[in-house]
């Protein structure tokens, strides 16, 4: 993104609405690990490539867990 990172990103939206579900879709992660994503507050991170199963099941788990 030109203009912020998808960290910042992130914070911004969650900034707005602290009840938002995020799902982080990252191709680059430190060593493939999500916690870094997740411990700044998304619900789910998926892995790149990805597949739109895959993409779906997450969110489906993520709106289930409420």
């Amino acid at each position: 993104m030109p203009v912020m990172d998808g960290k910042k990103c992130l914070a911004e939206i969650l900034r707005v609405n602290p009840n938002a579900k995020v799902v982080v879709a990252s191709g680059y992660s430190d060593g493939g690990s999500s916690d870094g994503v997740m411990a700044a507050g998304a619900k789910g991170f998926v892995q790149k490539p990805y597949n739109m199963r895959q993409f779906l099941t997450t969110i489906r788990e993520i709106l289930d867990a409420d």
